[in-house]
């Protein structure tokens, strides 16, 4: 198949408008119109999974971290990265990063990791803004239901746990056609008056595209008069982080000793313990020191990210354990993540989980 219909069905799950300002993710080598008959996912691109990508005949790399992620000047291969772009480029590889925008749907990054802690309840822990608008419309009233339906079939109308949600109002639109007109009521040339509906309903940032081409298929007027209005409403179910609860309260150091398990790490850095179960369970993946304070607020017992510095320790203040598992560590389940993202959509594609392990940080 296409580069591209993959990249369609990845962004469908994430899309690029999620990613953080600094990010870099979405296609960073290769041809979207390139022909693809297998891939490799991986958290990270290095020359060995270059090198592994080649051996199984894939022509396609998708990696959580972007390969590209600071400015490149010049490609000399005076390092890594410049030297798995250039073998990149040589072999004709494609590479596609999902980073940021994966750890900011609910079914991505942090989805998986609360699915390992078999958290339930679980939600976003800290919502992001930007990402809402509201359409307005003006349709007749003999063709609202048909566009109403239209813009709730595209993702338009959902407020938390509640869908098809949209505000309607009565009224009447006047408007005269010139000579090469071709109005669907009325007569060029003579004002006409007719009765319509001001429809309203939210749309979330990515979907915006696919709801004005549904709106403009679905409305009978030639030209369709519509707004998007910005809101500063959050979005519930896109954000950083998510938080859940246990199934039943768990004591510290067996859920720590659970989490060494689960995570396969040897070592567990954490703050010191309450002496209370852990309950509610605030998770990251990555690097995730800024949402310490959220998950304080959150009521969360126990905080599971990585990359905490020496003083964001001391910032747990006793309010809550975190326990820092490592960036690596963290992350690991994305693979899988992306595997199910493609073959929900192309199950019969090979899709092949890179067995290189990219962590860059050892154990003795």
């Amino acid at each position: 198949m296409l580069l591209q219909e993959i990249i369609r069905q990845i962004e469908s799950v994430a899309p690029l408008s999620l990613q953080e300002s600094y990010d870099n993710a979405g296609l960073l080598t290769g041809d979207p119109r390139k022909e693809i008959t297998a891939a490799l996912v991986t958290l990270d691109v290095t020359e060995a999974v270059i090198a592994e990508a080649l051996a199984h005949h894939c022509e396609l790399i998708i990696s959580h971290h972007p390969l590209i992620f600071k400015g490149i000047k010049r490609l000399t291969g005076s390092n890594e990265v410049e030297r798995t772009v250039l073998a990149a480029i040589k072999n004709d590889l494609a590479i596609y990063a999902v980073h940021t925008n994966l750890d900011n749907v609910p079914n991505g990054v942090n989805g998986r990791i609360c699915e390992k802690l078999q958290l339930q309840h679980c939600r976003i822990l800290a919502p992001m803004g930007n990402q809402l608008s509201k359409l307005v419309t003006f349709v007749p009233e003999a063709n609202a239901d048909q566009v109403r339906n239209a813009l709730f079939a595209a993702g338009a109308g959902v407020i938390g746990h509640y869908d098809q949600c949209s505000f309607n109002a009565s009224g009447f639109g006047t408007f005269r056609g010139d000579e090469a007109s071709d109005p669907y009521v009325g007569k060029p040339g003579i004002l006409h008056q007719e009765a319509e509906v001001r429809l309203e309903v939210i749309v979330p940032r990515p979907l915006q595209g696919g709801v004005t081409r549904a709106l403009l298929e679905a409305h009978p007027y030639e030209e369709v008069a519509y707004d998007f209005i910005a809101l500063e409403n959050v979005h519930p179910h896109l954000g950083a982080g998510m938080i859940g609860e246990l199934p039943a309260p768990v004591e510290e150091n067996l859920f720590l000793n659970r989490l060494k398990e689960i995570f396969d790490i040897p070592f567990l850095k954490h703050t010191r313990l309450s002496g209370q179960p852990f309950t509610k369970v605030a998770v990251c993946g990555g690097s995730g020191s800024f949402l310490l304070g959220r998950a304080i607020r959150e009521g969360a017992t126990l905080f599971l990210s990585a990359d905490f510095k020496y003083h964001d320790y001391f910032e747990a203040d006793g309010k809550i354990v975190v326990a820092d598992i490592g960036h690596y560590e963290s992350e690991q389940f994305t693979k899988e993540v992306l595997r199910e993202i493609v073959l929900k959509k192309f199950p019969t594609f090979a899709v092949r989980l890179s067995e290189v392990k990219t962590n860059p940080v050892f154990y003795l």
